[in-house]
């Protein structure tokens, strides 16, 4: 029975002991009478520093008024914690280790929850994997089960670059501050990281990638991942995918349609639906999704709002948090009766809608041809999209040259700068002519598209490897065109993100874009358009178009592409798209 008058204590920097002997640091609050289920968060940011109530977390004070015990607990190797961080390497034991300790407290009941977003998210995963016998339940928030794919890498190859430098600036930066509070380093080296960290979009411009020298001379894992650009015995060695056999909770997924790891999200999500290692894990998979980036929820941004009932708060998110742990850490049958298993939040018509699955059962998957004269360049050019599949055959062609990318305009991407990411509009980029823009006619009737989306391509180039890039645009009537969702190909990964394989240059090859996912109302009067090219920088790095290793290639090595999209009867270039067709949308 939950106390609605427990008190808790508070202690600081409590050791917890782990299996090789080295303590971590936590915050602990736990009652001051009884035992109490206990919510467990693990961060590699600091315990002491980072606020627990950002905008994808639940109430800190929520849970506590609502009974439960929490421990904060900085990674190994953070702030407070001993041992040496290395991401996600320690984490799995960590977390096993950590769950059993608190279940031994004599103030705990012995059962165990987890929950945060990102980096804290992916701790969970690590923990679940482990089997930890007092683990009953998991909140993972904005994360991924595979390290490449998401967050360093993207699902077609390409390195999630401005992500990747700044993330390693900041945390080498609270390395350097560790080692130089502990008499080591110096001073001068924090001064830089701390710089880097403030202004890393100049990191994105240094090349070659591998040698930026603020991060490539501090070492460390950097040069791990600089040297393992496939999804090889590296990365295979931090991929969940694999171990969600040894799942055994429930898990409450959550994410955004405009945060970086959206993708993942969706894939933890259905994954764990099909392999989790009990019918109960399998069965009592949720999923929740936003209007929301990575750091921010508030649903506002400069050229799209999505309104106030679409933030976590005004949807409940917290109580949602009580509810599902009330159900698995407690015990309580009906807490989550009335609650879909699924709650999106509908793009277009602005609404939260509860579903029973992901992908939704009455999905219609519906090609959408790419067809013009030849001459689909800029937002201007006779790019077309249709039903009908075109009865002659063409191609567009344009110049993709590294020294001159297309900038990064929204999407789901760590929202640097204001405009970076999230939905931002697309006529300045897609009035270059390095964009190929294929455009729906103007609707009559809302079309609904909520699902996973991907785009198939018919492609050939001079170069022997380059990237194809695609984005689901949503054209207002005023001209106004918001991104929706997008993907990336590095071609040389067309076959897997295992193997490489270059082209041979004018040979015309099928590839197919991931562009994860959305859920989007086009209202009457709207176009759905898609935009093709060969580069988003610096969201992901520029593909020197040499087949050579191009985190070591200098900016003199790049060479351009003359890139080519083939459609027609022959080569059926395609958008396909999820169309739910329910008649009450409006």
């Amino acid at each position: 029975m939950r106390s609605k008058l427990m008190q808790h204590l508070y202690d600081i920097d409590v050791r917890v002991p782990m299996r090789d002997g080295v303590a971590l640091a936590a915050n602990v609050w736990h009652p001051t009478e009884g035992k109490a289920p206990t919510l467990l968060v693990r961060l590699p940011y600091g315990k002491d520093v980072l606020s627990l109530d950002n905008d994808v977390m639940p109430r800190l004070s929520a849970l506590l008024e609502a009974g439960y015990a929490l421990v904060v607990q900085d990674c190994r190797g953070t702030f407070r914690s001993e041992g040496e961080f290395v991401p996600h390497m320690a984490d799995r034991n960590d977390g096993a280790d950590t769950v059993a300790w608190i279940a031994d407290q004599p103030w705990s009941d012995g059962t165990v929850g987890m929950y945060g977003g990102s980096y804290l998210g992916m701790v969970q995963w690590e923990a679940a994997a482990s089997g930890a016998p007092g683990l009953k339940a998991i909140a993972p928030a904005v994360t991924s089960i595979d390290n490449y794919e998401a967050p360093w890498y993207s699902a077609g190859g390409a390195l999630s670059l401005s992500l990747v430098t700044f993330w390693n600036a900041m945390m080498y930066a609270a390395d350097a501050q560790r080692s130089l509070a502990a008499g080591e380093g110096a001073v001068a080296q924090v001064q830089q990281l701390g710089h880097a960290v403030v202004f890393s979009e100049a990191l994105n411009d240094a090349l070659p990638t591998a040698e930026v020298p603020v991060l490539a001379g501090y070492g460390k894992w950097w040069d791990d991942w600089m040297a393992h650009p496939s999804h090889d015995a590296y990365w295979d060695a931090m991929e969940l995918t694999s171990e969600l056999k040894n799942v055994t909770v429930p898990a409450l997924n959550i994410g955004g349609w405009y945060d970086l790891y959206i993708g993942q999200t969706l894939r933890a999500y259905t994954t764990a639906r099909q392999k989790a290692g009990t019918a109960q894990a399998r069965e009592e998979q949720r999923l929740i999704v936003g209007p929301w980036d990575h750091i921010s929820g508030s649903c506002v941004y400069p050229d799209r709002s999505f309104g106030a009932l679409g933030t976590p708060q005004m949807m409940g998110l917290t109580d949602l948090h009580v509810k599902f742990f009330d159900r698995w850490l407690r015990g309580d049958a009906t807490a989550l009766d009335g609650v879909a298993p699924v709650k999106i939040f509908v793009m277009g018509i602005d609404q939260w809608r509860d579903e029973q699955a992901w992908p939704l059962p009455d999905t219609t998957w519906t090609d959408f041809h790419l067809t013009s004269a030849g001459h689909a360049n800029t937002v201007d050019g006779d790019g077309a999209l249709t039903i009908e599949a075109p009865a002659g055959a063409e191609r567009d062609t344009y110049l993709y040259d590294p020294r001159r990318p297309v900038p990064t305009a929204g999407g789901a991407c760590l929202p640097m700068t204001p405009g970076f990411g999230g939905p931002v509009d697309q006529r300045t980029v897609a009035g270059r002519e390095d964009v190929l823009c294929f455009t729906g006619p103007v609707l009559e009737e809302p079309v609904e598209v909520t699902g996973p989306v991907s785009l198939t391509l018919f492609v050939s180039s001079s170069a022997v490897d380059t990237d194809f890039t695609a984005k689901l645009v949503d054209v207002f009537p005023d001209g106004k065109a918001i991104n929706l969702c997008d993907g990336i190909l590095r071609a040389r990964y067309r076959g897997g993100l295992a193997t490489e394989e270059l082209m041979e240059p004018g040979a015309v090859y099928e590839i197919t874009v991931d562009m994860t996912g959305t859920s989007n109302v086009f209202l009457p009067g709207h176009r759905i358009r898609v935009d093709v090219s060969s580069s988003n920088f610096p969201r992901y790095d520029r593909n020197t178009n040499t087949g050579g290793v191009i985190a070591h290639e200098s900016e003199e090595q790049m060479v351009p592409a003359i890139n080519h999209i083939h459609h027609g009867p022959n080569h059926r270039s395609r958008l396909v798209l999820p169309i739910i067709d329910r008649k009450d949308q409006s």
